[in-house]
């Protein structure tokens, strides 16, 4: 007399102990695995999704998708999140608590100068958001963060690249890096608003007035500095040198934004959004192994 086969229950409980145990159990274990999906699809997070999500946005502004899917704010957000992957697994190993502590100050920071711009028109000049990114609080989206803080972080690594050696010197590190965030604000706001994210009601740069960018000014001096705080300059130049793909979020910048502003007729945004791209190509971040990671 053969034994009865194992139920159903035994064979799910087989089967969630295999998963277990293939899942890492430490945490450079989950790092060493994070790094492995990103790095095996760099071009589908980096190249992919940002053409896709331009084409999509472009479609979205220009009346050609219906509801619900024009503009739809979990497909955003979705899609920020990919897009942002890179750079959030790059940056894991790094994170510490004084790190999460500055991190954290850094949102409350964005949160708090938001809201004030909203209700005041200060320090950016008067605006409405008037596309939903998700959902909203006193005005101002809660992913806020996700969309502001990797633009800084994103900065702070190409410039170190940069800049090499010369990183080292604080106040020639700080410097660079606030030019570069208002730099690539002038990529960013053009093309928002062509979308219709946002509206300042006119502005002397293609919509946009020359008070936001002395906004900018202020919010990415905050925000260099807080995340100067927060990382270990050497260890994070270690690791960027390290992890090829660290940067790819801000290849997906150049591809979203420098295509909208291209689309909408923003030359002088798009031509920024070129730059960009170049200086990612100087750093060695935009090359044949992003196009073709198992090379």
């Amino acid at each position: 007399m053969t034994d009865d086969p194992p139920s159903t229950s035994a064979h799910g409980s087989t089967g969630a102990s295999a998963l277990r145990d293939r899942l890492p159990n430490t945490r450079d274990g989950a790092e060493a695995a994070l790094d492995r999906v990103v790095r095996e699809n760099r071009f589908t997070i980096a190249v992919l999704f940002p053409a896709i999500g331009a084409i999509t946005l472009v479609a979205s502004a220009e009346g050609w998708l219906p509801e619900p899917l024009a503009f739809n704010p979990w497909f955003v957000l979705f899609g920020v999140v990919v897009m942002r992957s890179p750079l959030l697994v790059g940056v894991l190993p790094l994170l510490d608590r004084r790190a999460v502590g500055w991190v954290g100050l850094l949102v409350a920071y964005t949160y708090f100068i938001e809201h004030l711009g909203v209700r005041t028109g200060w320090p950016y000049g008067t605006f409405e958001y008037t596309v939903s990114l998700g959902p909203m609080v006193g005005g101002v989206p809660l992913a806020l963060p996700v969309f502001f803080v990797p633009l800084v972080l994103n900065a702070y690594l190409l410039c170190l690249l940069l800049l090499g050696a010369r990183a080292a010197t604080w106040w020639l590190r700080l410097l660079v890096v606030i030019a570069a965030v208002v730099t690539m604000d002038v990529v960013l706001d053009p093309g928002a608003v062509a979308l219709g994210f946002w509206t300042f009601g006119g502005g002397a740069f293609y919509g946009v007035p020359l008070s936001n960018y002395a906004g900018w000014v202020l919010s990415a001096t905050v925000a260099v500095v807080a995340l100067d705080r927060a990382f270990d300059v050497t260890a994070l130049r270690e690791r960027l040198t390290g992890c090829e793909f660290m940067l790819d979020d801000m290849v997906s910048f150049v591809i979203l934004w420098g295509g909208i502003n291209l689309w909408f007729g923003n030359y002088v945004p798009a031509a920024v959004a070129i730059a960009f791209g170049v200086g990612l190509v100087r750093a060695d971040r935009f090359d044949a192994r992003l196009l073709n990671p198992r090379r």
